[in-house]
């Protein structure tokens, strides 16, 4: 039975997760047929002569459609019903208003029409009151009898056009034409009571106005001409049901194309129309399992290109499962938004934020990288997505551009930057790919243009999970790089205070390795910070290290070599449980874990071999490693130790500079110390270079000044 141990389970799980992605990938894309011919409108025609492989109709364009639609509504009329219930119960109601009203002013005054001139003859308050009843009621009812409509309906359901759009009123079962301005509101149904009021009995309209209002007469008059969605949307259901998607029929055998004609706009739409018929015949066959598997070959495909990119040239991404579950996930997470908006009517696939995935990328780890996934995201989309190569070659410029404008991410507008150029590249490419097609102007879709301002928007948003995913996968950004930079920080200002002088080294080595990495195109903000926290372990025993021994006394006289070098491998492990406890980033304290690899602690080893020639505790006197694997990590090893061996130089000069570096560099490089990082002979040269000057300009001589 075979055992699994880490060594042995790791890559199994490794090859379970990209065959997890695979899957996941294959299950969410559309499996659809596509027809096999790329062409534009306006461009010749670059395959062999095409001949119709069966019956098929030419389907109407989006446009043809739409001009068909309105013009069918324009003879749409919506649909109102008539409620003869409305004007008794509003009369009745009107009743006992005045009713209450009449004997509320009797009560109080001797008389409802106290102190107003009335122009009727009657004199009996009692026959005024039926005699201004019958008028509201004959002015009630005349309304009613006409129709009183909504306002707000008619606003609604007919916008500007309601003075000349015909309703179609239902009373009783018979449909009657009517134009809005032959029907009442409820506040022209007041104005004629009022009208009529002041004209028969009031002689004032003031006081006429006066009653209405004292009367509550407005409150109580609404519509009896209403509408019926109900109707209305059935009728506009028959009118969508009438236009015809089609516009004519090809033949089996009939020739559509030959080789090198123009593609005009009605061979343009036959095309489109064999497409559609081809695709759809194709997904309903028997075939279907054959789509599936050529589907599933090219997923696969691409994911183990991925695979493989990552084994030749990012092994250390390779290695790590967390790393790899992250790249994998936003793999899978931008194709799974696209199939959404592939699958879905009414949302482009402009909208979605393809570069957000370089983006990330490009902010934990390099560019390079960071266009490959890119690629693939796209290449994967792109046997999808309608038009492909514009697609395809639309979105990797958008991604070269995203990329190369985020070299310094950390600058807060730089983001506000790409998101800009992401816009104008989109914006600029579809304009001339379109003028490219149509040969003008015309067939531009302008609105696209909204779609690409909310891609800009969504990369905007879409980037404040970057610091998500810092917490949950354990990386590091740009910022927070400079976060920890500050020397305020406590662990930082701790150094500062408990071993000052390996505080000043590692300011020393910080600088050197930054410099250096910059130019051999690592990660210099990273560098920086390794070298200022990679010698932490030395806060619980500082002054057994020279840097921090302010007098003579050297504790070390006292110890064994063996111990004295025990003490100083001490503070490796030290590090790495101080970084812990202060929660610093596994990369930073993979820079105290690996600044001294696999080598020994030389003072006290030579010291040991002079001593003991043949002494056997060698190996007491090697760091246990593990060696570095990145760039950063190298440079910073080397650093390190030719920061420390440059104080011991009792004469500063280009001459024995040059000496020390070049004799430090080489000498841990012929002990493999740089065997496990992708680092070449060209920039361990270049590193080099880099510490002679920066040294040279560390130990500068000044001017004498005079007494």
């Amino acid at each position: 039975m075979i055992k699994l141990n880490k060594n042995t389970l790791r890559p199994i799980l490794r090859v379970l997760l990209f065959a997890a992605a695979t899957v996941f990938i294959i299950l969410i894309l559309p499996r659809e047929g596509r027809f096999g011919f790329e062409f534009q409108k306006g461009r010749p025609w670059m395959h062999e002569t095409l001949i119709a492989p069966f019956d098929f109709s030419i389907y109407k364009n989006e446009t043809e459609l739409i001009e068909e639609k309105a013009s069918l509504f324009k003879a749409y009329r919506p649909f109102f019903e008539y409620d003869s219930s409305v004007a008794p119960e509003v009369m009745r109601k009107l009743e006992d208003k005045f009713a209450g009203f009449f004997s509320k002013m009797r009560q109080q005054t001797g008389s409802a029409f106290k102190g107003q001139e009335l122009s009727n003859s009657a004199t009996n308050s009692s026959d005024k009151e039926k005699l201004l009843l019958s008028y509201v009621h004959e002015e009630i009812e005349w309304c009613y009898n006409r129709g009183v409509v909504s306002n707000l309906e008619l606003n609604q359901y007919l916008g500007e056009r309601q003075r000349s759009v015909p309703l179609i009123v239902l009373h009783r079962g018979i449909a009657d034409e009517t134009l809005s301005m032959e029907l009442y509101s409820a506040d022209n149904v007041v104005e004629r009571i009022v009208n009529s009021l002041s004209k028969n009995f009031f002689y004032n309209r003031a006081d006429a106005v006066s009653f209405v209002a004292e009367v509550g007469l407005t409150k109580e008059v609404r519509p009896n001409v209403i509408y019926s969605e109900k109707i209305s949307n059935k009728m506009r259901e028959e009118i969508l049901s009438s236009v015809s998607l089609t516009k004519g029929m090809i033949q089996s055998g009939t020739r559509i194309i030959s080789k090198g004609d123009p593609i005009r706009a009605y061979d343009f739409s036959v095309l489109e129309s064999l497409k559609k018929e081809y695709e759809a015949r194709l997904g309903f066959s028997g075939k279907r399992y054959l789509l599936v598997m050529g589907h599933a070959f090219l997923t696969g495909l691409c994911v183990f290109i991925l695979y493989l990119f990552l084994f030749y040239y990012r092994k250390e991404i390779l290695e790590s499962l967390r790393k790899c579950l992250f790249i994998l996930l936003l793999v899978v997470a931008m194709i799974g938004i696209s199939s959404f908006v592939l699958k879905s009517d009414g949302i482009s696939l402009y909208i979605v934020p393809f570069v957000v995935v370089p983006i990330f990328i490009r902010t934990f780890y390099d560019s390079r990288l960071a266009l490959f996934i890119h690629l693939i995201i796209v290449m994967l989309i792109g046997f999808q997505a309608p038009n492909s190569f514009e697609f395809v070659f639309l979105n990797f410029i958008a991604g070269v551009v995203a990329i190369l404008s985020l070299t310094n991410s950390y600058r807060r507008g730089k983001l506000f930057v790409a998101s800009g150029l992401v816009f104008v590249v989109y914006a600029s490419i579809y304009f001339a790919l379109t003028v490219l097609k149509q040969g003008g102007f015309t067939g531009i879709a302008w609105f696209d243009y909204v779609w690409f301002a909310g891609n800009a928007f969504l990369i905007l948003v879409s980037y404040q999970l970057v610091y998500l995913f810092e917490k949950i996968f354990g990386f590091l950004s740009d910022t927070t790089l400079i976060e920890l930079s500050d020397h305020n920080q406590a662990l930082l200002r701790r150094l500062a205070e408990e071993a000052p002088g390996t505080f000043q080294h590692s300011l020393q080595v910080s600088t050197l390795a930054e410099a250096a990495v910059f130019q051999i195109g690592g990660n210099p903000l990273l560098a920086k910070l390794g070298g200022l926290y990679h010698d932490i372990g030395k806060l619980n025993n500082p002054m057994y290290f020279i840097e921090n021994q302010v007098s003579e006394f050297n504790p070390h006289h006292n110890l064994e070599f063996e111990e004295s070098a025990s003490l100083i491998i001490r503070h490796v492990a030290d590090g790495v449980t101080i970084g812990r406890k202060y929660k610093l980033p596994d990369p930073i304290i993979d820079f105290i874990r690996t600044h001294h690899g696999t080598s020994k602690v030389q003072y006290f080893y030579r010291l040991y071999r002079n001593k003991y020639p043949d002494g056997k505790l060698a190996s007491a006197f090697n760091y246990p490693g593990p060696r570095p694997t990145t760039k950063e990590t190298v440079v910073l090893m080397m650093a390190d130790a030719v920061e420390a061996s440059s104080r011991s130089l009792s004469v500063v000069s280009p001459e024995t500079i040059d000496e020390l570096v070049e004799s430090i560099v080489n000498f841990q490089q012929m002990e493999d110390q740089f065997n496990e990082a992708n680092i070449t002979f060209k920039d361990i040269t270049t590193i080099k270079t880099v510490f002679k000057k920066k040294l040279l300009n560390m130990y500068h001589v000044r001017v004498v000044y005079p007494q």
